[in-house]
């Protein structure tokens, strides 16, 4: 198996860092011994004082926050609580979807997925859709354009609220599995990819020191 990446340091100051997550390795320890090595590890090996804030799927790439520190750990998981922190992610989707045609066919308009997610008890990890238990989810959406081939289309994600697996389930529900999900997309789209096509490109929130508005762009690796 081919040794993931280190996880590269985009900003650090006192109160926080932000590092971009390679697809293929743990945002926190797992259990046992095998799913140690993670994001949190490799970079409290550098910075002693860096604790979680949030996390990514492991296919998942890029931005993540850590606070140095308690108190920053403090104020930036209440900013996520309080949804004040701005994310946005690409990812390539199997099928040709369009921008819709009564605007132009205009990439800038946005859309809207509202499906209540909730664990699929039976088969964890897995998510569901369920409009009687699900907890309320809502993921913005957007057309950016369409892979060589013309089948696959590269959309852009604003997660409003924050499930586990939201991006991945919301997608598949609207028939557009994300390519190289091994959780969600049939083993043809699986096939697509060596990896999960979806990436954190875009993170943005109030420096929980300062509160000066900080805002970060992580290229996307496909």
């Amino acid at each position: 198996m081919t040794p993931v990446r280190e996880p590269a340091v985009v900003y650090a100051d006192d109160s926080l860092l932000v590092v971009d997550k390679p697809s293929g390795l743990l945002a926190v320890p797992g259990r046992g011994a095998d799913k140690q090595d993670c994001l949190a590890a490799r970079v409290q090996a550098r910075y002693s004082d860096a604790l979680i804030v949030h996390r990514l799927d492991m296919a998942t790439s890029g931005l993540m926050v850590m606070a140095r520190g308690p108190a920053a750990q403090r104020a930036l998981s209440k900013a996520f609580a309080a949804r004040e922190v701005a994310k946005r992610y690409i990812a390539l989707v199997a099928g040709r979807l369009e921008a819709p045609a009564e605007d132009g066919g205009v990439p800038e308009v946005w859309r809207t997925i509202d499906l209540p997610i909730i664990v699929d008890w039976p088969n964890r990890p897995l998510r569901i859709v369920d409009h009687q238990s699900g907890k309320p989810s809502l993921t913005r959406w957007r057309v950016l354009g369409h892979d060589e081939t013309g089948l696959n289309t590269r959309v852009e994600l604003e997660p409003v609220t924050g499930r586990s697996h939201q991006l991945r389930v919301h997608l598949r529900e609207l028939g557009h599995p994300i390519l190289g999900d091994a959780l969600y997309a049939p083993p043809a789209v699986q096939a697509l990819s060596g990896r999960l096509l979806l990436h954190a490109g875009s993170l943005g929130f109030a420096h929980p020191l300062t509160g000066e508005a900080l805002a970060f762009e992580c290229p996307v690796p496909f």
